[in-house]
This record gives structure tokens, C-alpha cells and sequence, in this order.
């Protein structure tokens, strides 16, 4: 995907306010930075394809996590993991504080997941991603002494109208009225998981439409931020890196989040205010200079999957930069002579 040229004058306002946007320089994470850790979820994504549809997530898991791992390590910033996968199911991982990158650049925090939708990709079913995210040193909250969060997202119309001290009920109804259009129409999308039964049940008799998904839930919260997109709300519980990750793309988007620490294991459990606190995306990440970077796996709403064709692998990934507000598409042709099946 070519990029669009600035077309007003030298010396407009608009144009100089981009110039300075994307400067890049180790204050801010600029460009080339992206377009590098483009680069790593391509190449997590290529390495995982062979294993779409073959029921070892696992394999998939650990393909991603050694391509990912192995890029990261030729980036120049100085990256530390601050959230990362596969603590919460034994699965590979980029440990919670592994240094990555070349030790020179910018000093960064990282929000990894390999692979959101590992289980997606294991059934070749829709919607799983690569995803990286980073921010400022000391930016991100570091969530690892739980592994869940409670969350609730919307576009920049939930902006003071939804609550995780409400009810889903009465949090549906407050959005709808916002977003002046029938509670029937609301489209609500959360995690098909037991713990969701009472959640669930409540959607429905509220009349809003329920999206059942089957895994891996940062796409849901991607879309439901979007105010092009027919998810208006994203809420229920699910992972913390997956928490991290959304908030990056909130934050981008103009879209508003909030969660609440949801420990299921006494022996991660978190003090009492920790844990009844209500966070937003800007908690979650602090500052305006953050970019989350995905790259689809697999066909779905958000992103096309990897697609081989040839002599050719075909990416599709999405950028999205909070110290711009931007979000950019990038299609990318890979010769199959540099990435082997």
C-alpha cells in the first residue's frame, strides 16, 4: 500500500504539525520503529502459517514466539517485556522482563502476544493476529501478578456514559442512547466462556445483539474502539496482556476503555484496592507515545490472514499510532525464496 503525499502548501499548519508527529528521534517512536516491528509480526505470522488448521496451538505458539523473538532482537531500541504471553497456559513465551532489540534506540516497554487467538489458528478459524505493542520506558502498567482483567470498550461515544460500576444492562442502554440508535441494534461482542454465562444471558435480555467469540479477544476491542465498525461494545473478561495490548489501540483510535484487575487464583490475587479499582486505557498506558502493530493469521474482521500464492506471501498488518492518531493498513508481498515453508 502506497503512502498518501501531503498536498497543501509548505509551511501550513496541518503539515508541519505532521512533519513534527512523525520525527521520530528517541523521544518518540517514529516510523522506521514501525515499520520494524511490522516486520517482526510478519514474520511471526509467516512462521505460524504452516500450522493453520493442524490443532497444535502450541507449535503455532512456539513458531511465532521464535520468529518474533529473533526479529525483535535486530531492532534497534532498547525493549524490555513488560507483558508478555503464555505465563497463564504453560504455553512458549516472551518472558515478563526479557530484554529485546539491539540495546540502541529508544527505551522501550513491550506488550507481546505471539499469537491473540492461538486456538483460532489451531482450528483455521477467523480473527487470530500477531501483535506487538510498545510505549515509553515505565509507560505500561505491569499487570503479570494477574493473568485476567474485566473490560469494557466502546468508540469515543462510551466517554463518560459507560461504567464497569454498572450493569452490562444499563451500560448497553446508556451507549445506545449516545449512540442514538435502538438497544436492538447495539452489537455486543465477548468471550464464549463459561464464566460469561450470567453475562451473556444479561445481553440478550437487554435486546442488544450478542457476538459470541470463540478466542482471543483483542480484535473485539480493536473493532468495538473503531466508529467504522458494527461492534459497538466489547466487554467481559479476559487476559491482561490481552488488556495492555487493546489499550495501545484505544488510545489511538479515540476509542475509551476501562477495566478492573480480575484475579481467579487466590494465589495471584491482588490487594483489595488493586483490584476493585476501575482503570482506564490511559492507566494502562501512560503518555501519548505508543503504536500497536498486528498482522492477521488468519482471515477475519480486522485483518486478512497470511496468504501464500506462488512464489509470493501476502501480509496484511495495521499500525495504529497514538502520538499521531493514525491507523495505516500495509500490504506486503514476501518472497518465498527468503521465507521457506
Amino acid at each position: 500500500m502506497g503512502s498518501t503525499a501531503i498536498t497543501q502548501p509548505t509551511g501550513s499548519s496541518d503539515t508541519d504539525r505532521l512533519r513534527h508527529l512523525w520525527a521520530g528521534g528517541s523521544s518518540r517512536l517514529g516510523r522506521n520503529i514501525a515499520l520494524e516491528l511490522v516486520h517482526a509480526t510478519e514474520a511471526a505470522a509467516i512462521a505460524a502459517e504452516p500450522w493453520i488448521g493442524g490443532g497444535d496451538k502450541n507449535a503455532a505458539d512456539a513458531a511465532a514466539v521464535d520468529a518474533l523473538r529473533a526479529y525483535l532482537s535486530t531492532v534497534d531500541i532498547a525493549g524490555r517485556i513488560v507483558i508478555g504471553e503464555g505465563e497463564k497456559d504453560a504455553a512458549p513465551m516472551l518472558y515478563n522482563g526479557e530484554l529485546v532489540g539491539t540495546g540502541q534506540g529508544p527505551r522501550v516497554d513491550i506488550a507481546v502476544d505471539p499469537i491473540d487467538g492461538t486456538s483460532l489458528a489451531a482450528a483455521g478459524l477467523p480473527n487470530a493476529l500477531c501483535v506487538i505493542a510498545v510505549s515509553g520506558r515505565d509507560t505500561m502498567l505491569d499487570a503479570s501478578a494477574t493473568f485476567y482483567m474485566d473490560k469494557i470498550v466502546t468508540d469515543g461515544a462510551g466517554y463518560g456514559v459507560v461504567n464497569l460500576d454498572k450493569s452490562p444492562a444499563d451500560n448497553i442502554r446508556a451507549l445506545a442512547e449516545a449512540k442514538r440508535k435502538p438497544v436492538g441494534q447495539l452489537q455486543v461482542a465477548v468471550l464464549d466462556r463459561p464464566r460469561h454465562g450470567s453475562l451473556i444471558k444479561e445481553i440478550r435480555a437487554s435486546g442488544a445483539i450478542t457476538l459470541l467469540i470463540p478466542d482471543g479477544d483483542v480484535a473485539a476491542g480493536i473493532n468495538a474502539a473503531r466508529d467504522d465498525s458494527p461492534i459497538d461494545m466489547a466487554i467481559g473478561v479476559g487476559g491482561s496482556p490481552e488488556g495492555i495490548l487493546t489499550a495501545c489501540a484505544v488510545k489511538a483510535l479515540g476509542g475509551y476503555m476501562q477495566v478492573r484487575l480480575h484475579p481467579f487464583d487466590a494465589e495471584y490475587a491482588e490487594p483489595a484496592d488493586s483490584a476493585s479499582r476501575i482503570w482506564e486505557a490511559d492507566d494502562l498506558v501512560r503518555g501519548t507515545n505508543a503504536l500497536f502493530i498486528a498482522t492477521g493469521l488468519t482471515d477475519g474482521d480486522l485483518l486478512r490472514g497470511v496468504q501464500r500464492n506462488g512464489n509470493t506471501i501476502r501480509t496484511e498488518s495495521l499500525i495504529l499510532s497514538s502520538a499521531t492518531g493514525t491507523m495505516r493498513r500495509l500490504q506486503s508481498d514476501h518472497f518465498t525464496e527468503r521465507y521457506p515453508a
